[in-house]
């Protein structure tokens, strides 16, 4: 029982995962040497934050000495004035290195805030230039982790790490160098430990970072579950899937928390045999150095041994710190190598350097001999060729999955053919660049996606420099107006996440308004009317003659009455165009779209 829950477990794991992450070594100054290159444009407040580093290392050795200094002077010697005057210069050493530490945790936060901001809008704007294929093949909870937590521990690797890593190690550094100078003796013992210390991290470094990868690729998948249960928490709660996708994602939570607590008790491992073997150090330095004060022959001065003592806890100190800050790192490192794998993945396509701007548009399409697939196994379409002549409404019809939602796909230069030539205006889409294309396309689909906000900001989408005004004259054209300002605030009425707050019908609604408040040269209809009620679409309808007049549009429908007027129109199937012509032309050739057609009278009769 316990190897088939085993197995179940990690077939979920692999389920959610659904993708393998590269394997890196913990630590890659490749790494470091690129999120440093993150702190250039603050390099003023990065010199600045040195400079406190370099500062607080001196002192804080400093202040060691000094407390030996006072002790094993005026003190030992009965010296009250002396001891005063000692203390109020202790108290004033303290001070400064207190002030410093609060500029250099004020510059640690303000350039970490600063390089997650330019990483964060780095990534966004990376987001925004990747393909089609990238999402299709990429969960959405996979992308918010790198950008959230991912981007986070980025942070603390930056803010955190580097910087208190520098001070402890120059912290060690300047007091190693006192006790050199005063006993060079006893110093070689504490290099002697040096190796000790270093194998134990040589040893636990391997487990620990593996350890914490598989932590982050756990808490990855948790965060991918979570953002698809709650986009499809209507379909879960419809088909009472609320204790299956419980236990699945109970079994991710334990999955995490059994590699929390692993790499817990390995972390726990490294910081404890640091300290003990730092605590069984300083007792062999007081065996050592007691043994050189009581022997006549070597004679060193009790207070050289007291300096010493306190220069050596300032020097194993930070022992216990740069454990933990290497657990730290490890998972800084294991973020920025996420991270930055996302920021390398590069666009299957993008646009040529040589691709020019349309700023006009006639809206000519042709397709010749087009084929593409979404993998290199499949082709979705396949020797596709027909023209769309400017002002020309096209109907694409066929069964679900015949290739007609790729086809405007492929128009709107979401994807590239894999052969053949698709041409705008007689240029090859691409010498086009996207970005000009889409300024004069519209596209409206059967699941349209609403922002958060208003009707009115949500069709000011389609053009955000139109008036109030014009927005209005493009809803009273499509001769919806009436319905949306019946809505409880009219055009300014809060539509809520994904257009919650809304109805499908009206929903689709404010997308057909916003397709035409841009007013576009091409115009593609993907099942537009789909989500409206009859009497709806028939005003729809209605007002369609004189919006699609002179533009070139794209008609997918499963409503065969809703592409009737078309001046062309292409049956799909299997990928492939089997009929075209006229609706009454494909009616009397009496074969696939008549058939299509008689299934759709007969269905809207029974009904």
């Amino acid at each position: 029982m316990k190897g088939a829950a085993s197995k179940r477990r990690q077939l979920t794991i692999r389920a959610v995962e659904g993708d393998d992450e590269v394997t890196f070594r913990p630590l890659q100054f490749g790494l470091i040497r690129r999120l440093l290159r993150y702190t250039r444009p603050y390099a003023a407040k990065r010199n600045w934050l040195l400079a406190t580093v370099v500062l607080r290392s001196v002192q804080l050795p400093a202040l060691a000495w000094a407390l030996g200094a006072v002790i094993s002077g005026p003190v030992a010697a009965g010296d009250a004035r002396g001891t005063i005057w000692g203390v109020a210069g202790f108290a004033v050493l303290a001070l400064t290195t207190e002030w410093v530490f609060v500029y250099r945790q004020r510059f640690a936060l303000e350039l970490g805030e600063a390089v997650v901001y330019d990483l964060r809008n780095e990534i966004f704007s990376h987001l925004q230039r990747l393909p089609m294929s990238f999402y299709d093949r990429t969960k959405l909870g996979r992308i918010i982790s790198r950008m959230v937590s991912d981007v986070e521990v980025v942070r603390a690797g930056v803010q955190d790490v580097l910087f208190v890593t520098l001070v402890q190690g120059g912290q060690m550094l300047v007091a190693a160098a006192i006790m050199l100078w005063y006993d060079w003796v006893m110093f070689l013992v504490v290099l002697g430990i040096s190796p000790v210390i270093y194998i134990l991290n040589r040893l636990l470094r391997t487990r620990l970072s593996d350890t914490l990868r598989t932590l982050q690729e756990s808490f990855s998948r948790i965060t991918a579950t979570m953002a698809e249960t709650v986009s499809g928490i209507r379909v879960t709660q419809g088909f009472v899937r609320q204790d299956v996708n419980a236990a699945l994602f109970g079994e991710l939570v334990q999955d995490h928390s059994r590699y929390n607590m692993r790499m817990a008790r390995t972390a726990g491992l490294l910081v404890p045999m640091l300290e003990l073997n730092s605590e069984l150090f300083i007792a062999l330095l007081l065996v050592l150095g007691g043994y050189r004060v009581l022997t006549p022959s070597i004679s060193m001065p009790v207070s050289d041994l007291i300096q010493f003592f306190f220069l050596a806890g300032i020097f194993f100190s930070p022992i216990q710190g740069i454990g933990f800050q290497y657990n730290q790192a490890m998972m800084a490192m294991a973020g920025a190598e996420r991270v930055f794998r996302l920021l390398d993945t590069e666009p299957e396509w993008e646009d040529r350097a040589d691709a020019r701007d349309l700023l006009s548009m006639e809206g000519r399409v042709e397709f010749r001999d087009v084929w593409f697939g979404y993998t290199r196994d499949i082709n979705v379409l396949q020797d596709v060729s027909f023209v769309a002549e400017p002002g020309q409404t096209v109907a694409l019809v066929g069964h679900t999955g015949s290739g007609k939602s790729t086809t405007v796909s492929l128009i709107a230069k979401f994807y590239l053919p894999t052969a053949g030539e698709l041409l705008i205006d007689d240029h090859p889409i691409e010498s086009i660049r996207g970005e000009s294309l889409h300024h004069h396309m519209g596209i409206v689909q059967q699941q349209n996606f609403l922002f958060s906000g208003t009707i009115m900001e949500n069709i000011r989408v389609g053009r955000p420099e139109a008036t109030d005004d014009e927005v209005i004259e493009a809803a009273r054209r499509l001769d919806c107006l009436d319905l949306l300002e019946a809505m409880p605030d009219g055009l300014y009425t809060e539509v809520g996440e994904r257009g919650a707050s809304v109805s499908l019908g009206q929903r689709q609604l404010i997308c057909f308004t916003r397709a035409m408040l841009a007013d576009p040269r091409v115009l593609v209809l993907d099942e537009a009317t789909s989500s409206v009620d009859s009497m709806t679409e028939s005003r729809i309808q209605k007002s369609l003659g004189s919006l699609l007049r002179g533009r070139t549009s794209f008609v997918i429908a499963h409503r065969l009455s809703t592409i009737r007027e078309a001046d062309q129109v292409l049956v799909f199937d299997q990928g492939r165009i089997v009929e075209r012509g006229t609706h009454l032309e494909l009616l009397r050739r009496g074969d696939v779209y008549s058939r299509l057609y008689r299934q759709f009278v007969s269905t809207a009769a029974s009904a």
